[in-house]
């Protein structure tokens, strides 16, 4: 799916576009993902494990733009992509009143609000399918990000002891969260 591209203020006054990457922006948006991964311990992989090339992942772009079932978004700052967000929607009966989001921002661009646009826009694109549980996983200690997701109305509904394991030996518990979304308005 692509999204509607959305032009956002930050709070720090700059201008912000919110769209689908295109093919065209493979290796920014690879580029940002690692460097992301790098800034903290709470993304699923190091950067080194982001081992997807520029074709591999312009394929993967092009894919999610044509696939009714995912939608990407890429913020863009002064033409550089500063973090990404995507939503999956489950395309099975008995799951398809839920979706899956997931959120990155660059650690320079913390605390400019882009991270409450990039949920408004997954909220509503759920709204749009109908969608009435969005899910979502988080690791344990990331509290910045788990302020964000209460913001939205996500509740912890269950965790998984030991689900990551840093460089330096630490475990790290993964924590699910859902948010029920009222379509009756």
């Amino acid at each position: 799916m692509i999204s509607e591209d959305k032009t956002i203020t930050l709070k720090d006054g700059r201008s912000a576009i919110l769209k689908s990457p295109c093919v065209e922006d493979a290796e920014r948006l690879l580029n940002c993902v690692r460097q992301a991964c790098g800034e903290t311990d709470f993304l699923v992989r190091y950067p080194e494990e982001w081992t997807t090339t520029v074709e591999q992942e312009a394929a993967w772009i092009d894919n999610q733009r044509s696939s009714p079932n995912t939608m990407g978004i890429a913020c863009y700052v002064d033409g550089n992509i500063v973090g990404n967000c995507d939503i999956t929607f489950n395309s099975n009966i008995k799951t398809a009143h839920r979706a899956s989001v997931s959120v990155a921002v660059l650690k320079d661009y913390w605390n400019l609000g882009i991270g409450s646009a990039m949920f408004d826009e997954l909220v509503d694109s759920a709204r749009t399918r109908n969608i009435s549980v969005l899910e979502l996983d988080f690791a344990e200690g990331n509290d910045r990000a788990q302020r964000l997701y209460e913001k939205f109305g996500f509740c912890i509904v269950s965790q998984k002891p030991y689900a990551f394991r840093l460089k330096d030996g630490t475990f790290l518990s993964e924590i699910h969260m859902q948010k029920h979304i009222d379509l009756s308005t």
